[in-house]
């Protein structure tokens, strides 16, 4: 195997984010709670998630120019998704409440370091936490673990090596030393005094093959678990309300942030296995004639602050939608400025807009999950699981329908590198397809119910036509004590009693009789109606009708 070459390019100031979407379970009936976060706040100060107040709405917190340039990026009704909204206090109705935040973000305390063995045998490498923290969705059952990590003067390859190896919820497999593939080989989360708080387990082949054996579903690596506290996956059989279940992919969507010495020095290979970190092994060689590196320029590189000169700017953006990765030249001041320069942007605007189109997918993953086991759940014999099946397809419905008209849209910002950037995150990640995909599955169910609900009152409505017709019979026949037949009309009343109720239970027993029958008698009135036949082969069909019994709908 060819080994890619090693780049002597040193990364000054290196960020990374991870996103791990994870899908929230509904709480148990025993939870006064109505939301997940409620519980989580329920906590109080001695837990170690802590609700993060609204800069908006709180006196306590600065609001600077960041803030309000990360506010003014977003369109409208992008800013009252993130951030919500407020009224005019002489318009406002009091009926309408004011629009919350539709995110809810708590944070984790106590978790300052992250110590890194890459592979075995190499020096540990400290990266910094900046945050660690949790956030939440309204009407979508959809949580979001953000982790922000910061290092300084790494090597590039030491780099690409980290991108590519953390960040991975299990081991996909193991070696023939029983390591597991692809993950670092040893990830410590320490406290400020460097307590080792929680280590990586990828080499427990052991719990991860019972674990999926016994539950039908992958085991989380301890580190991972350890930072979802009090969350627990949903299949192993630990107590706890708050509990969750994987969307897709082990593999946590990235962002990361490189400020290089030298940015034009880098190689196009040294790009390429950036770009591709999420999927290229840095050992691997380079497969030169797959389509992903032939296009790679067009396909994943966005230029527009890229002239490739001494003069600059020299800041590039690669865009997979599993990564979205940033390098830009360190000696260029407003590119690593933390107040106002890309790092600024890169920590704020570019966070929300790969936030925002992995909350689509993982959203619409969650919804295309409901409908598959509503299906998987559905029995057409048993009148209370379709029962209970339509009630769940338009429990989706109705959620789907509120996702569509308050969370997804096209356009993200006015900004066109803003914009250009979304759209290329979303459509790598095939988003409007998964949309339309999940939009039709809804669709189809409904159209099934309905036209279930369809057959139904047409059967209905024929069986009580026969009912009717039939019923007439015994109308007629009652209403013959009004003629006179039996002129009982001044005989004692207990007399006139017995004749009207002995009158009922005829009738009664008429109509149930006919209702019984009404799928037979249904038959032999479109026997009877079957006027292109003689009248002694519609005898001879009504008999053998009469015999068999009504046909099956």
């Amino acid at each position: 195997m060819m080994t890619a070459p090693s780049s002597n390019h040193i990364v000054r100031h290196f960020r990374e984010v991870l996103f791990w979407p994870v899908q929230l379970m509904p709480l148990t009936d025993g939870s006064k709670a109505q939301h997940h976060w409620e519980l989580l706040e329920q906590g109080g100060e001695s837990d170690s998630w802590r609700k993060l107040k609204d800069r908006f709405q709180s006196d306590e917190l600065d609001f600077e120019e960041r803030h309000y340039k990360e506010f003014v990026t977003f369109l409208p009704y992008v800013q009252r998704f993130i951030y919500g909204e407020s009224h005019s206090q002489i318009c406002h109705a009091a009926n309408d409440p004011l629009g919350k935040s539709a995110i809810r973000i708590f944070r984790r305390r106590g978790v300052s370091a992250l110590r890194l063995v890459l592979r075995e045998g190499e020096a540990p490498v400290t990266l910094t936490v900046e945050h660690i923290e949790l956030w939440f969705f309204d009407d979508v059952n959809v949580a979001f673990l953000k982790v922000e990590l910061s290092a300084n003067d790494l090597l590039f390859s030491k780099v690409c090596d980290l991108l590519y190896r953390f960040g991975r919820a299990y081991p996909t497999g193991w070696d023939k030393e029983g390591h597991g593939k692809h993950n670092v080989h040893l990830a410590e989360w320490l406290s400020a005094d460097g307590t080792v708080l929680a280590m990586s387990d990828s080499d427990n082949q052991e719990k991860f093959l019972s674990y999926t054996r016994k539950h039908r579903s992958p085991g989380i690596s301890a580190h991972w678990d350890f930072l979802l506290r009090p969350l627990v996956l949903d299949p192993s059989e630990e107590s706890g309300v708050l509990r969750y279940r994987q969307i897709e992919y082990h593999r946590m969507p990235l962002m990361a942030f490189l400020a290089v010495d030298d940015p034009r020095g880098l190689s196009r290979e040294n790009w390429l296995r950036l770009g591709l970190v999420a999927t290229l092994h840095p050992d691997e060689a380079l497969p030169v004639h797959d389509p992903d590196v032939a296009g790679f320029e067009s396909r994943y590189c966005f230029d527009r602050f890229w002239t490739d000169t001494e003069s600059g700017p020299n800041t590039r953006f690669l865009c997979t939608g599993r990564a979205f990765i940033v390098v830009g030249d360190a000696c260029e001041e407003y590119f690593h400025d933390p107040m106002r320069g890309i790092l600024s942007q890169f920590r704020h605007q570019y966070v929300l807009l790969f936030m925002i189109a992995h909350f689509h997918r993982a959203s619409l993953l969650v919804f295309s999950d409901r409908m598959v086991d509503a299906v998987h759940d559905l029995d057409i014999r048993l009148a209370q699981s379709i029962s209970r099946f339509r009630r769940r397809v338009y429990a989706g419905f109705e959620a789907f329908l509120r996702f569509t008209h308050r969370y997804w849209f096209h356009e993200l910002s006015e900004r066109p590198h803003v914009q250009t950037l979304y759209r290329l995150c979303s459509e790598h990640l095939g988003n409007d397809g998964l949309y339309q995909e999940v939009k039709e599955e809804l669709k189809d169910m409904s159209q099934y119910l309905d036209s279930n609900a369809q057959r139904q009152q047409s059967t209905t409505i024929v069986r009580l036509t026969v009912v009717t017709v039939f019923s007439m019979v015994g109308t007629v026949a009652s209403g013959l004590l009004g003629m006179n037949l039996i002129a009982e009309a001044e005989a004692p009343i207990p007399v006139r009693l017995v004749y009207f109720f002995v009158t009922v239970l005829v009738t009664t027993l008429f109509m149930l009789l006919a209702i019984l029958k009404s799928k037979q008698l249904s038959d032999v009135m479109d026997v009877l109606a079957d006027d292109q036949k003689s009248l002694r082969a519609r005898m001879d069909l009504l008999g053998k009708a009469w015999q068999r019994g009504p046909t099956k709908p």
